[in-house]
C-alpha cells in the first residue's frame, strides 16, 4: 500500500496546540514486574515503525480504515518534538497468515517495533511472527485474550469500561444491578468484564439473563428480564449489547414492561452516542455509558478533518496514540525505549483518546468519561482524569 503523504496543513491559532505537542506524561518511570524485551534502537537516527492496516482484503471498509489509521499516524508524527519516525505501512489484508509474513518482511526491513493489525487473529499472528526477534506489538485490538508477551492492545476494552462505569456506579450508591446479555462470545466476554468489575467495586450481581440474538429472542426475553429486575431489586441494569444490535429495542420493550429508568439505572457496555441518530432514541435517555475524553476528541477529528478533508474512522485516534507513545519514549533518549520496561511505564501517555497505560500483562487501561443522554445531547457526567492519579482511574 502506497504510503500517503505527510500531513502539511498546520494547525489553526485556536485549536488548543498543548494537549497536542505534550505528547508523554513522563518517560523514566519503569513499571515494577515488567519485562524488558525489545530491540535496542539508535535515538540519534530515525527510529523505524512498521504501521501495519488492513488494506489488501478488498472490502471498501478495510480500505477505508487502512488510510484513516495511517492518516492519524502521520498527524501525530507531525506533532512529535524533536523525534524522527521512518513510518513503513504493510498490508495485512485482514488475514492472519498475511499479517505474520508482513510482520516478518517489517522485522526485516529494520522496524523496532509494529504499530497495528486491527483484527485480533490478525495481532496474534503477526506478535507469534516477531516475538523470536524480540519486537514488541501495540495491536489496535481490544480484545484481551492476544494480550501478553511482545503484545500490547490499544483498543478499548470491555475490562477498562466495565471497571469504569461499575466505580461509577458504586459511587452514585447503585450497590446492586442486573447483567443482561446476548447468547455470542463478544457479549459473553461483556458479561464477564461486568461481572469481575461488579466484583471489584463492591457491586453485587443479583442476576444474569442471556437471551438469544434475534428479534423474536429479545421479545421473548423481555417480559422475564423485567421480572428479574423486580424480584431482585437490583438498583441498575448492565447491557453488552449496542446500538447496531438487540439494545435499542431491550431498552424499548423493558420500559414498555414497567421498568422505569428513573427508578432502574441504565448502564451500557458500548457506545451509547454512536451513530449520531442514537441519541433521539427514548430508551437511551439517562442512560450511563463510558466515553474517552470528548474534548481531546473533537481537536483531533477537527484537525483530522483540516488535513484530509473527511471525518476519521472511530479507530484512527488509536494509531495517533502508538505514535505518540513512541515517540515519547524515543525522546527520553534510551536506546532501550521501546522495551517491555519503557512501554509499561506507571505514569502512561497522553494521546487523542485522553490518558492511558499499558499493562505488563498487555493490556491497556485508558481514562474514560461517564457520560448519558439528555435531551438528545450527550452530558458527561464525571470528567476523564487527566492523570493516573485522578479520580476513576
Amino acid at each position: 500500500m502506497p504510503s500517503l503523504p505527510p500531513f502539511s496543513v498546520r494547525r489553526a491559532a485556536g485549536l488548543i496546540v498543548a494537549l497536542f505537542s505534550v505528547l508523554w506524561l513522563a518517560a523514566c518511570d519503569v513499571a515494577p514486574g515488567a519485562g524488558s524485551g525489545g530491540p535496542r534502537i539508535n535515538t540519534s537516527r530515525p527510529v523505524p515503525v512498521a504501521l501495519l492496516v488492513p488494506a489488501g482484503s478488498g472490502q471498501p471498509g478495510d480500505e477505508a480504515l487502512a488510510r484513516s489509521l495511517e492518516n492519524a499516524a502521520r498527524l501525530a508524527m507531525a506533532d512529535l518534538d524533536g523525534v524522527e519516525i521512518d513510518l513503513r505501512v504493510y498490508a495485512t489484508a485482514g488475514q492472519p497468515a498475511t499479517a505474520a509474513e508482513v510482520a516478518r518482511q517489517a522485522v526485516d526491513d529494520g522496524a523496532r517495533i509494529l504499530l497495528g493489525p486491527v483484527y485480533s487473529g490478525a495481532a496474534r499472528a503477526a506478535g507469534e511472527a516477531v516475538r523470536p526477534r524480540g519486537v514488541n506489538v501495540l495491536a489496535f485490538s481490544n480484545n484481551t485474550d492476544i494480550a501478553g508477551g511482545n503484545v500490547f492492545v490499544l483498543g478499548h476494552t470491555f475490562e477498562n469500561t466495565a471497571n469504569r462505569l461499575m466505580r461509577f456506579a458504586a459511587a452514585q450508591g447503585k450497590s446492586s444491578l442486573v447483567i443482561v446479555h446476548g447468547q455470542s462470545p463478544a457479549e459473553e466476554k461483556g458479561r464477564d468484564a461486568f461481572a469481575a468489575a461488579a466484583a471489584a467495586a463492591g457491586v453485587e450481581v443479583r442476576g444474569i439473563f442471556p437471551f438469544e440474538l434475534s428479534q423474536t429472542g429479545v421479545v421473548n426475553a423481555v417480559p422475564k428480564i423485567a421480572e428479574m429486575i423486580r424480584s431482585t431489586g437490583a438498583q441498575s441494569v448492565a447491557f453488552t449489547s449496542g446500538t447496531a444490535g438487540a439494545l435499542p429495542i431491550l431498552t424499548q420493550l423493558l420500559t414498555e414492561n414497567g421498568i422505569d429508568p428513573a427508578e432502574t439505572q441504565f448502564i451500557g457496555l458500548q457506545r451509547w452516542d454512536i451513530p449520531r441518530s442514537a441519541l433521539e432514541l427514548p430508551g437511551l435517555q439517562n442512560g450511563w455509558f463510558a466515553i474517552p475524553d470528548p474534548a481531546l476528541m473533537q481537536q483531533f477529528e477537527a484537525r483530522y478533518a483540516e488535513a484530509y478533508g473527511t471525518p476519521p474512522h472511530p479507530i484512527a485516534g488509536l494509531a495517533y496514540d502508538g505514535i505518540a507513545a513512541i515517540g515519547a519514549l524515543v525522546k527520553a533518549g534510551k536506546s532501550d525505549a521501546l522495551a517491555a520496561s519503557g512501554l509499561t511505564q506507571p505514569s502512561g501517555f497522553l494521546g487523542v483518546n485522553g490518558v492511558f497505560r499499558l499493562r505488563g500483562d498487555g493490556t491497556v487501561e485508558r481514562a474514560l468519561a461517564v457520560a448519558t443522554i439528555r435531551d438528545e445531547e450527550v452530558v458527561v457526567l464525571d470528567p476523564a482524569p487527566r492523570s493516573f492519579g485522578g479520580a476513576g482511574i
